[in-house]
């Protein structure tokens, strides 16, 4: 196994060891990813990405990337190609080519002719309420459908008009035969077909049946040679279905399902279905919202591959249930970041500033590093002159007791260059501050003045060689922990109003007119911002903020 394998060992990777050493299993080990195309992937989707394509890739095997898309009404093109545009982000690449459940309609609906001419499988025409009332409770059996022994050849034969569109949708289903006294509900006689009406986005109208996941499952891992089933834990219970149907069918073989605890991550909600109401009542503007836990949304907020994949490691793979603090995935962010990170400064909300005793008209070229830790990184210019932008927070008339930033008669240093001193404060005629006058030091560019000591370091700019940027501050979706959980209320009522804070007009180092940077930058005390290309297309540059310095969220809730 690779280094990277064995650092995020867990115990799938030890049953599958076992089993080599066993004899148990021999041969190649191949996965799959099986998302279903009804929406974007999210961040839970990431840690079942990463731990599929991680197993096989730890022991030299393949994982598939296979569509589940036997639900044509709720698919679409649009989240395939979307799917398959987050894997290959996240770093992985799949098996062959991309597969679909479709490939097989032909292969699973012999299956379940098979199956009928077993006399394990009838065509039943109990209504969707009547079936409710025959499946039984928890507590109490299920009834035989008045259906379940039907001939075979009447089974055969309806199944066959439901194939050939004799009969409208919910009418007949075609059902296994299995124990409706069993106290796993998942077999008590479950569906294996339906039928609906709707043109799919790979067969078109070709079928208007169509196969369950629970039977199309296990039938695509057999006929792909899957020897590992990885699902989440609210499948464990489906597991005794997947085998039955593998043991009495003529597959090729029968892969080993395992399941492992789904990612839950608090201050966020998982559900495609939600996410997708989120998009259509517009509380966000798409799924690519840079507010959304999707990956496409995290990627256009400036998350990097890398991070998610070392939060991934971070959070492992378990057992056992439980809710992880979004701040781990932040600290992944922030941890990369750091290190990668090329630095800039942005102001962003600008205060003029002139420099009293500094020539007009002239201007110097001063030299700061792309990255202070990181000198191979180079340098940039950024040009200093007689004005200046600083940002409106950085001074205070009346400041707090240690108060480090600018202020009347106090000094700051400017990031990389000159110390300089507040001497005047300029206000329009409704009392707003709108200029500070200054004096800077000559002889303190990158030296320690003498005599007085500055009162902290604050970024600037340039106020006549700048570039205009819009800013998009981004904060937390819900303001609730667990806002899935509101038993009386609706998780929308959760959501976060400050989310969101746009931030017109700022300034920036003129470099960043044209950000051709595959990684967020750093703006200098303020966090780290990233290029949205998207929403830059038809204006000035727009940055989206995609974590901040530190984490402010839990510092202030506590």
């Amino acid at each position: 196994m690779s280094a990277e394998s064995k650092k995020a060992h867990n115990f799938i990777l030890s049953l599958i060891e076992e089993a080599i050493r066993e004899g148990k299993h021999t041969g190649k080990v191949v996965t799959r990813f099986p998302p279903e195309p009804n929406g974007y992937l999210h961040i839970g989707h990431a840690k079942s990405i990463c731990l599929n394509f991680g197993i096989a890739e730890a022991f030299g095997g393949e994982c598939n990337l296979r569509f589940d898309d036997t639900n044509p009404e709720k698919e679409s093109q649009e989240y395939i190609d979307a799917i398959k545009q987050d894997v290959t982000w996240l770093g992985y690449q799949w098996a062959n080519e991309v597969r679909y459940a479709s490939d097989y309609f032909d292969a699973i609906y012999d299956f379940a002719v098979e199956l009928i001419r077993k006399g394990k499988a009838y065509v039943c025409g109990l209504t969707a309420d009547q079936m409710a009332d025959y499946r039984g409770t928890l507590k109490e059996p299920g009834r035989n459908s008045p259906f379940r022994d039907r001939p075979v050849d009447e089974n055969l034969e309806l199944f066959a008009a439901m194939r050939d569109g004799k009969y409208g949708n919910g009418e007949l289903v075609l059902r296994a035969k299995i124990d409706m006294a069993s106290p796993n509900i998942n077999l008590r006689d479950p569906i294996l077909y339906r039928i609906r009406y709707a043109d799919h986005h790979q067969t078109g109208d070709k079928w208007c049946i169509y196969p369950m996941y629970d039977f199309t499952h296990p039938i695509s891992d057999a006929l792909e040679s899957v020897t590992h089933s990885l699902c989440t834990l609210e499948f464990e219970d489906h597991r005794p279905l997947y085998d039955w149907v593998l043991e009495n069918i003529s597959g090729p073989c029968q892969p080993r399902q395992i399941e492992f605890a789904r990612l839950n991550l608090n201050y966020t909600i998982t559900s495609k279905r939600k996410l997708k109401r989120l998009v259509d009542e517009g509380h966000c503007d798409s799924w690519d919202d840079p507010r959304m836990p999707t990956i496409s949304g995290m990627r256009r907020r400036g998350y990097t591959p890398e991070s998610i994949r070392t939060f991934c490691d971070m959070v492992g793979v378990n057992k056992a249930g439980g809710t992880v603090d979004m701040g781990m995935l932040e600290h992944a962010i922030r941890e990369d970041l750091n290190t990668r990170a090329p630095r800039a400064m942005c102001v962003m909300r600008p205060l003029k500033v002139t420099l009293t005793n500094y020539p007009e008209g002239q201007t110097e070229t001063l030299s700061l590093p792309v990255h202070p830790q990181n000198p191979d990184m180079g340098t940039r210019d950024v040009p200093w002159t007689q004005t200046l932008f600083i940002d409106r927070e950085d001074f205070s008339e009346e400041p707090p007791r240690k108060w480090k930033r600018l202020a009347p008669g106090q000094a700051v240093r400017l990031r990389g260059g000159y110390v300089m001193t507040c001497k005047e404060v300029v206000r329009n005629d409704s009392g707003e501050i709108v200029e500070l006058r200054c004096e800077y030091d000559a002889a303190t560019l990158g030296v320690n003045p003498e005599g007085y000591k500055p009162n902290g370091v604050i970024h600037w700019v340039s106020a006549t060689d700048n570039v205009a940027v819009d800013i998009n501050q981004y904060d937390r979706l819900f303001n609730h922990e667990s806002p899935d959980s509101d038993k009386d209320g609706d998780f929308v009522d959760h959501l976060n109003p400050d989310s969101l804070m746009r931030l017109k007009n700022a300034r920036a180092e003129k470099s960043l007119a044209n950000p051709g940077q595959a990684l967020p930058y750093q703006f200098e005390r303020e966090g780290y911002f990233f290029f949205d290309e998207q929403a830059s297309s038809s204006g000035r540059p727009v940055f989206n903020r995609t974590v901040t310095l530190r984490d402010s969220w839990a510092k202030a809730n506590s």
